[in-house]
């Protein structure tokens, strides 16, 4: 009898990633690099004619790409490009003016600095090591089994039905290694033994291994990062299919990839964003509260109605956000006001402003069939198409609402048409963009500039936010969006979060697995949707997740029904005092926001990021240091007990004053009203004197130092205006830079 899946609901995806062809039984059609001699070479690199298991010649560069970085081709001649080169530019090698080649009897080697690449003719064999020669990673040398068949894929390709299926390599992984990275993965930090596929999903949620937010990338405990660049459906086989080896196969015209060295991971993303970019930083006011209308009917009355509230109660705010319903239901996403509902936007943006509100709209590629532009639209050619040449109108809702056209932002006058969209809400005031979805390219669909849709399908969200990014900044100053999807060089557009959780605390846990992954994958601006998204939470829950949200990178308050704080009364106040805190601790917020701009180290970190050399940090998912001093704990189970790892050090209960010793897991009891949060011993951390219901853009007013274990010390506080030193010592305060300083605490009991 034939297996059949169980009787549950399986959900489908309109652009569910194609299945790679399938080889002929036995290894037909596998081909493997058995040996290479040296065609060129240079200073920074060598061209190699390369034979194969099965006869083949192809083209194999190795080469310095910047400082620590080698870069590693394989494919049919040296100027192959990845498909998804014909849309975007993700990864741009650079030069190191100490690169040095070496070539010997048989032996090449590629020196970068801290990074060197020592490859062995005949047979073929790579292998990567530090400067000390000690060995970073190398490629798999085969597992033959008895029978005499490969189980891990060789460095190489595969063809199938006549053509090339896709290329792969194989690394050897020691058995005490971990892994991490590959974009926003909500599974356990350490990815070994699983198998992240690159590719964008509408992911339903938060608790699978479906990503909004795919990058090929990774980072190892060994003290390097691996890199492949490429737009298409890569897969890794992280140690699953043998437990031994990292396997990658990348379904392009070549295999293209970096190996960057660290040691640490900071060092690994500073270099990884000098391949890709450094992270935008947001403006100022996009690190107050984000509080959203909800998924349900809105108007101007009750906007404005929102805003008094919130200033009436004291709730610190400095966004707020209108999800779908500021359109005309149905008619997402033409980008027009709903003119019964919002009669005159422009006057209600304008109180806003004198509010002291920013205000954030709701808007994604799809324009559905019903709504007024989407005629005119396809008569145009600006949606993608699907190979007959007729508009692909596609059901990006799954079915709870109309089939969509996509916008083909590949089509440039498609894409001035939709900047056209954007630009007058702008010039009434709208500061900035929620650009949901974006995951929805079917894999069969055609743009204008003949990429199939399975070459489009990842990228196409770097041209979504591209566009939506450039024409904010023409208006506003700033490149901010609010983003679900992203991709490879995705930090560029500031800000992502995780997409629509589910309101539980399972959920609540594997959000906050998914931020930390994702900041190891060069993301630092990240956020969730507090509270959960889809559904109700129960008070305590909502209270959980506030204060979750209050010590991350970002913060918004959204879900299918309101996050207002006045509608859970039983707990409001808890809520609120969450926000309070955030904003006291503004100061020290930012400061680390603008290092992870400049560093590209992620804001919410986790613990292997500043402990490295501890292996339980490499799996400690649960917890995280915001900044570098602040550790902080969510409570993910209602009864208000958890386990917190402490790394090396001493730490300083934030609440008690309490200090612990590190390098041990203390059991945490926290009543409703507090999140476990931990400092580290000998911080000093500047806090605002005196913290109002808004961030605004303007310099920070006055800051108070809180020394926890010490009364002196040094800080660095980063403000729109310039960074400023403080010293405090027995001879006193000295400060160098524009910040107001009244003076320094000593943290004790709250």
């Amino acid at each position: 009898m034939p297996y059949r899946p169980p009787l549950i609901a399986h959900e489908y995806f309109v652009a569910d990633p194609p299945e790679l062809p399938v080889r002929s039984r036995g290894e037909g059609g596998l081909s493997a690099l058995t040996a290479a001699e040296l065609v060129a070479a240079d200073e920074a690199g060598v061209v190699l004619k390369g034979t194969t298991s099965a006869e083949e010649t192809l083209v194999a560069c190795v080469g310095v790409a910047g400082e620590g970085v080698i870069r590693v081709r394989l494919g049919e001649d040296a100027d192959a490009r990845t498909r998804s080169a014909r849309a975007t530019t993700m990864v741009t090698p650079g030069a190191f003016a100490g690169a040095r080649v070496e070539a010997g009897d048989g032996t090449v080697v590629i020196d970068a600095g801290p990074l060197r690449a020592e490859i062995t003719l005949s047979p073929w064999h790579l292998r990567f090591t530090d400067a000390s020669g000690a060995t970073l990673l190398e490629q798999d040398r085969g597992h033959v089994d008895i029978s005499g068949r490969l189980r891990t894929l060789p460095f190489g390709r595969s063809t199938a039905g006549g053509g090339v299926a896709g290329y792969h390599e194989s690394f050897a992984a020691p058995a005490d290694e971990a892994f991490t990275g590959f974009g926003e993965s909500f599974t356990p930090l350490d990815k070994r033994g699983q198998r992240p596929v690159m590719w964008n999903f509408d992911a339903f949620g938060a608790e699978s291994q479906r990503a909004y937010k795919n990058v090929p990338f990774y980072i190892s405990s060994r003290g390097y990062g691996v890199l492949v660049d490429s737009g298409m459906p890569v897969e890794f086989d992280v140690c699953q299919s043998t437990h031994s080896c990292v396997q990658i196969v990348v379904p392009d015209d070549l295999i293209d990839y970096y190996v960057i060295a660290g040691p640490t991971p900071p060092q690994i993303l500073d270099r990884f964003d000098r391949l890709t970019c450094r992270p935008q930083l947001p403006p100022k006011w996009a690190f107050g509260t984000w509080i959203s209308s909800g998924f349900f009917v809105d108007t101007q009355e009750r906007v404005m109605n929102r805003a008094r509230t919130i200033r009436e109660r004291g709730i610190p705010c400095d966004v707020l956000h209108l999800d779908t319903y500021w359109q005309t239901d149905g008619h997402w996403s033409d980008l027009r006001w709903d003119p019964a509902n919002f009669p005159d936007p422009a006057g209600m943006l304008a109180e806003l402003a004198e509010m002291g509100f920013k205000v954030c709209l709701w808007m994604n590629p799809y324009i559905s069939h019903r709504s007024p532009a989407f005629a005119e639209a396809a008569a145009d050619g600006y949606f993608l198409k699907r190979p007959d040449g007729e508009v692909y109108v596609a059901d990006s809702w799954h079915g709870s609402y109309p089939e969509c056209g996509i916008v083909d932002f590949t089509n440039p006058e498609a894409a001035e048409w939709f900047r056209g969209l954007l630009r007058p809400l702008l010039a009434q005031g709208v500061q900035v963009f929620k650009t949901d979805f974006a995951e929805g390219v079917p894999h069969d669909a055609v743009a204008a500039n003949g990429m199939t849709g399975t070459e489009l399908h990842n990228v196409y969200t770097l041209l979504f936010n591209d566009l939506v990014s450039e024409v904010t900044r023409e208006a506003t100053g700033h490149g901010m969006v609010w983003a679900r999807s992203s991709f490879l060089g995705g930090q560029r557009h500031a800000a992502q979060w995780s997409g629509d959780t589910y309101t539980s605390y399972p959920a609540m846990g594997s959000t906050l697995r998914g931020g930390l992954a994702h900041g190891l994958s060069g993301i630092p601006f990240w956020s969730h949707d507090a509270g959960g998204f889809t559904g109700r939470p129960t008070d305590d829950l909502y209270v959980r997740w506030t204060q979750f949200g209050a010590l991350s990178p970002l913060l918004r308050l959204h879900g299918t029904t309101s996050r207002e704080p006045w509608e859970f009364p039983e707990v409001e106040a808890e809520a609120v005092a969450a926000l309070r805190l955030r904003y006291r601790l503004m100061p020290y917020i930012y400061t680390a926001a603008v290092e992870a701009a400049r560093t590209g180290a992620p804001m919410m970190r986790a613990l292997c990021v500043d402990h490295p050399d501890d292996p339980v940090a490499w799996q400690a998912d649960l917890e995280y240091l915001l900044g570098r001093d602040l550790l902080v704990a969510p409570m993910t189970s209602p009864d208000g007990v958890r386990k917190v790892y402490l790394p090396a050090g001493e730490w300083v209960d934030h609440w008690t004053g309490e200090t612990l010793a590190g390098g041990r897991y203390v059991t945490v009891s926290a009543p409703l009203a507090r999140i476990p949060l931990f400092v580290r011993r000998g911080a000093l951390i500047p806090v605002l004197a005196d913290p109002g219901q808004t961030v605004g853009d303007g310099p920070f007013g006055e800051i108070t130092l809180v020394g926890y274990g010490t009364e002196t010390g040094t800080a660095v506080i980063s403000d729109v205006d310039g960074d400023t030193t403080v010293t405090v010592d027995d001879g006193g305060i000295r400060v160098d830079g524009p910040a107001r300083i009244t003076g320094v605490e000593r943290a004790g009991a709250a």
